[in-house]
């Protein structure tokens, strides 16, 4: 009976071993599973906003004065009130759940010399205080999403253009995020005079706001990583677009894409200057023909 009762005893013992260390096997695997889904989540960051080149050269002139903000970098025009270009970063680790803020406001860190735009001079333009870097762009915090509302980031869009057009192609780029991208998106305007919903208008607030004739954008699209400019490559999707400023323009962006050379050859800049040369020569000279949803 003792005997029986020892066997019993060393059966269990080995069977209890074996059950823990089953379970020890099992936490590094599960631990692992969990590290490697905060990681992919962590590997996106927010990146250099101008890490694809200043296009303009902007430095301290009046005409292409040099902004750089947290959220955004711009080429600011004072005698327009308008950038002449903004140049951001997208990606998940700009993105948040802020509510959009529609603190319209003067850009008071301009410099004393500058007129600063004031929320009301567009009030009954015709045109939607149109942003550049977008608010649905910058929604990690109230302070990002805040400094989208600056009126140094708005041009006079008209309302279809800026609403349906452009609103269309920024919930593209955010689908692109959501596959796991990153995004170098540069937005600028050029030309004078655009057709808003009270009609045609050369400028607006008293002549100290340029309405555009023209509206472009640059997107450059990456797989999440490091070293940015460098991984542009002669095979990286790079879509160009360059819209009327005009009420009664398509809804659809796909049909408004160009080649980045085109805008530059409009505007005057090199627009991945930071990219190498040989590289440029390919993706700028091609009209992006991929998904517009």
């Amino acid at each position: 009976m003792l005997r029986n009762f020892k066997s019993f005893l060393y059966l269990s013992a080995i069977g209890w071993m074996l059950v823990s260390c089953s379970k020890e096997e099992m936490n590094p695997d599960a631990t692992k599973q969990q590290i490697g889904t905060v990681d992919s989540v962590a590997n996106a960051t927010q990146d250099n906003n101008m890490a694809m080149g200043n296009p303009s050269g902007a430095g301290t002139s009046y005409s292409n004065y040099l902004v750089t903000k947290s959220q955004y970098a711009m080429s600011y025009n004072s005698y327009r009130g308008t950038p002449n270009w903004v140049s951001w970063h997208l990606s998940s680790a700009w993105l948040g759940s802020t509510p959009r803020q529609d603190d319209f406001r003067a850009d008071n860190s301009l410099p004393s010399s500058f007129y600063k735009v004031q929320s009301t001079d567009y009030t009954g333009s015709g045109f939607d205080r149109g942003h550049n870097c977008p608010s649905a762009d910058r929604t990690l915090t109230v302070t990002d999403n805040s400094a989208t509302f600056l009126m140094s980031n708005m041009i006079p869009q008209a309302p279809n253009n800026n609403q349906q057009t452009w609103g269309n192609l920024e919930n593209y780029c955010r689908t692109l995020v959501n596959q796991g991208n990153e995004l170098y998106v540069i937005m600028g305007s050029y030309g004078t005079g655009g057709d808003g919903s009270a009609g045609y208008k050369t400028t607006i607030a008293g002549g100290k706001v340029t309405v555009p004739n023209r509206i472009w954008k640059v997107i450059v699209v990456l797989p999440v990583g490091t070293g940015d400019a460098a991984r542009v490559t002669t095979s990286t999707r790079v879509i160009a677009v360059d819209t009327p400023n005009s009420n009664t323009v398509s809804s659809s962006w796909g049909g408004y894409r160009t080649t980045v050379d085109a805008i530059e050859a409009k505007t005057g800049y090199n627009i991945l200057s930071n990219v190498s040369s040989t590289v440029q020569t390919t993706i700028e000279a091609k009209v992006d023909n991929g998904p517009t949803q």
